[in-house]
């Protein structure tokens, strides 16, 4: 459990902080080792870690190492440690329950049904996420209110109910992907070789393909199921309900 019972106040005017401001106002209100960066090394947190170290030359990075990632993910995990000398802390499935997963209904199991599909990414994502999120009082995100209709309300800084009272920050709510990607070239970034082939947002290999230019950038995931629903489970809105439209399937 995490130590606080309350979450601190959210600072006053956030919504109108850039993006250094809010990373600055979260440090200084939970310090550095009770926040951590949520990252599975997409172009967003590739631009909060560059803007992190200029905080914190020791910032905490966590990822999600799922055992079903593209190698340009692991390669890109390497990039990074290399060019900004952190360390990532790996948090990785329980063995146990992945194999009860796979013995009871394959390695393949998600594209057989929705709640095939959310159970597996609820052992090998959202469990995981949980134990991460037990060390911290805090966690960062990449999301940006344009990705989906269902991230269109994200606050800068919120309650994340679903984990404990914490604070769940989103620096780049009111970026776009152009923005994005201006930073990268800007600042010569490392980011995923997958991007020039076409795949605008990266999960799990069997669940992530390339999408025609112009495409909605998430229709290149989980692309198989019907709906606008492209979440794993992970982010939920502020009152603890899972960001999905009214009908999906529930985690």
């Amino acid at each position: 459990m995490n130590p606080v019972t309350t979450i601190p106040p959210v600072p006053a005017g956030v919504e109108a902080f850039d993006a250094r401001g809010v990373l600055r106002s979260a440090l200084e209100a939970l310090g550095r080792d009770r926040l951590a960066l949520s990252a599975s090394f997409g172009p967003e947190d590739i631009v909060l870690i560059d803007l992190l170290v200029e905080l914190e030359p020791r910032p905490r990075v966590f990822t999600l190492d799922t055992g079903r990632l593209p190698q340009e993910t692991y390669d890109l995990m390497e990039a990074v440690r290399g060019r900004f000398g952190i360390e990532v802390e790996v948090f990785v499935p329980d063995a146990a329950a992945v194999e009860a997963m796979v013995r009871a209904k394959g390695p393949n199991l998600f594209y057989d049904s929705i709640e095939n599909r959310l159970e597996c990414c609820d052992v090998r994502k959202v469990a995981p996420l949980r134990r991460a999120l037990a060390t911290v009082d805090g966690w960062i995100t990449g999301l940006r209110r344009d990705q989906t209709p269902t991230r269109a309300a994200t606050p800068k800084i919120g309650p994340d109910l679903e984990h404990g009272m914490i604070w769940k920050v989103a620096p780049l709510a009111d970026w776009t992907e152009a923005q994005v990607w201006a930073h990268i070239r800007e600042r010569d970034l490392p980011y995923n070789a997958l991007h020039d082939r076409g795949y605008p947002s990266i999960g799990c290999a069997p669940c992530t393909r390339a999408v025609a230019a112009g495409d909605d950038p998430r229709s290149g995931r989980w692309w198989w199921e019907s709906g606008d629903s492209r979440e794993c489970g992970i982010h939920v809105a502020s009152a603890g309900v899972l960001h999905r439209p009214t009908g999906e399937g529930t985690r």
